[in-house]
C-alpha cells in the first residue's frame, strides 16, 4: 500500500520543523519530515483530533 504523506498545514514554513499526515485507512499516521525512516505513530481519528485540540489550546497536559 502507498502512502502518501502530506506536510501538516501549521508546520514551520522555513522547512525545518514540518510534522508530515498520512490517512492511513481508518487512522492518522504522523511523523517527523526530516526523519521518515524513523517511523511513524498511528492514532485513531478521535485521538489524533484530541491532540490537536491541545496544541491549539497549548495544553501541554495531553
Amino acid at each position: 500500500m502507498s502512502v502518501a504523506w502530506r506536510k501538516a498545514s501549521r508546520s514551520n514554513t522555513q522547512g525545518d520543523e514540518c510534522v508530515e499526515v498520512a490517512n492511513l485507512g481508518g487512522h492518522v499516521g504522523m511523523r517527523d519530515s526530516k526523519a521518515p525512516e524513523a517511523g511513524h505513530l498511528v492514532l485513531t481519528p478521535e485521538v489524533f483530533r484530541q491532540l490537536v485540540n491541545c496544541l491549539k489550546q497549548d495544553d501541554r497536559d495531553f
